[in-house]
């Protein structure tokens, strides 16, 4: 049996909550690079391989306690899946369609600049 908690000791410390500015479903652009793209997953901190954390320049490279981002994403020359921090991106204000092979997949329309998941994908 454990000893009761002490009713005077200090709560234990929570770590900062990063809130999720984009949902998905939502159309993005780079700060820096010239892309967009569909938000389809959202990571509350990064969340992909120190390797690839590492490949990124030290003066450009992201905090790792904000929110990052799956894009299926497209540029001038291609489209391709990005994962992107918070703080590279902004709302696009286009309202045009991203043009990606796999939108149809998981999304079913496009209408006011943002794209709505099919029903199968949505919890």
């Amino acid at each position: 049996m454990s000893e009761p908690r002490n009713l005077h000791e200090a709560p234990l410390a929570m770590p900062p909550v990063a809130h999720a500015r984009f949902s998905i479903g939502d159309v993005v652009r780079h700060r820096v690079f010239d892309f967009r793209g569909v938000v389809f997953d959202v990571d509350p901190v990064f969340a992909n391989s120190e390797e690839w954390y590492e490949a990124i320049p030290v003066e450009v490279r992201p905090r790792k306690d904000q929110p990052f981002y799956h894009l299926l994403a497209e540029n001038a020359e291609s489209s391709y899946v990005a994962y992107v921090s918070q703080q590279n991106l902004v709302a696009d204000q286009s309202d045009e369609p991203v043009e990606h092979p796999a939108i149809n997949g998981l999304f079913d329309a496009f209408a006011d600049g943002r794209y709505r998941l099919r029903r199968q994908h949505r919890h």
